[in-house]
């Protein structure tokens, strides 16, 4: 593999995260097919399960009135072997509603697999695991 196609495999990959951060952010769950495969396998304290149609079911029905989210994602360490890497990064996660500071804090670890498929960069598992939880 050239380092011209693994530098844009890196900052593909990178985005990956940002746009699974404003995914969540946004609640824009339609647009899961832009970081997630199909056959996704999504585990986490809250939810284990397998497909995209199910991630977006308990996303949908996880959803707190009134509630924000902001993820922050660093540390993105990837380890890129062919169309497939493993990928892990750190996310800070901040709850609030409108106009006021947050009310809850957490700390994750994510850990999965991305694929590349002909639309791009997809998970096809994580991992989450909440690190700390912090209540205000």
């Amino acid at each position: 593999m050239s380092t011209d196609t693994l530098i844009a495999d890196r900052i593909e990959i990178a985005d990956l995260f940002s746009r699974f951060a404003g995914l969540l952010d946004e609640r824009r769950w339609e647009d899961a097919d832009t970081v997630f495969s199909d056959d996704v396998e999504v585990n986490s304290p809250r939810i284990q399960v397998r497909g995209i149609d199910k991630v977006v079911e308990y996303m949908r029905q996880a959803e707190v009135e009134g509630e924000h989210t902001q993820h922050t994602t660093t540390d993105l360490l990837v380890n890129i072997d062919g169309d497939q890497a493993a990928a892990q990064a750190n996310s800070l996660v901040y709850y609030y509603r409108d106009g006021q500071p947050p009310h809850q804090t957490g700390g994750l670890r994510l850990v999965g697999t991305v694929v590349r498929t002909p639309s791009g960069w997809r998970f096809r598992e994580t991992r989450i695991t909440l690190a700390w939880l912090r209540k205000d």
